[in-house]
């Protein structure tokens, strides 16, 4: 089939290029909540923090992003229940709901489903929406992640901010510049622009 041929619907996501059915969907949610548990093996130890940089955040703002809202926000559930349950797919196969990092994977959940709503809403189809879309889904792990990292560890909110938000900034900036050269390309390739 012509990519010139696929019409779709207003909200429609990267994912909605494939048929659609109820296997298709399962098969997203599994895909992302295990792609987000294999990128988070990826993970660097950051110096005098308990948090590392890990690939995840990127894998769950993609998975949001391609998926939409409801495909997003079920992934990374799965992820996060998966995990809680003793799966060992958190930063460097850990798992469990009470590590000092757990917040930012609460803050993911969040963040694939905002970012999922605004790629329905067409940010995912230029490089500046991309940017807009990346960075508030950061914003967002963020906000729960840090005040988490404070009650898990009894870190001040100045100590939180230094450990759990800082040393990650420029890490971030380059997930949010490779997502903004892979979203809006992938929708070029289709010929859909927003």
């Amino acid at each position: 089939m012509s990519t010139a041929s696929v019409s779709f619907r207003p909200g429609a996501v990267l994912a909605d290029l494939l048929p659609a059915s109820r296997v298709r969907d399962i098969a997203l949610v599994v895909g992302g909540a295990a792609l987000t548990g294999l990128a988070a093996q990826i993970a660097v130890p950051v110096p005098g923090s308990p948090v590392p940089v890990t690939g995840q955040t990127f894998a769950a703002l993609l998975v949001g992003t391609a998926f939409g809202a409801r495909r997003g926000f079920l992934a990374l559930g799965l992820y996060a229940l998966l995990g809680s349950a003793g799966l060992p797919w958190f930063a460097n196969g850990t798992s469990g709901a009470g590590g000092a990092s757990f917040g930012y994977v609460l803050g993911m959940l969040l963040a694939a489903t905002l970012v999922g709503a605004l790629a329905q809403r067409g940010a995912d189809r230029s490089v500046l929406r991309t940017a807009g879309a990346m960075v508030l889904g950061s914003a967002v792990i963020y906000a729960v992640g840090v005040p988490y990292l404070m009650a898990a560890t009894g870190m001040s909110l100045s100590a939180a901010v230094a450990a759990g938000l800082v040393p990650f900034l420029i890490g971030d900036a380059l997930k949010a510049a490779l997502a903004m050269g892979v979203l809006p390309a992938a929708w070029k390739l289709v010929g859909r622009r927003g």
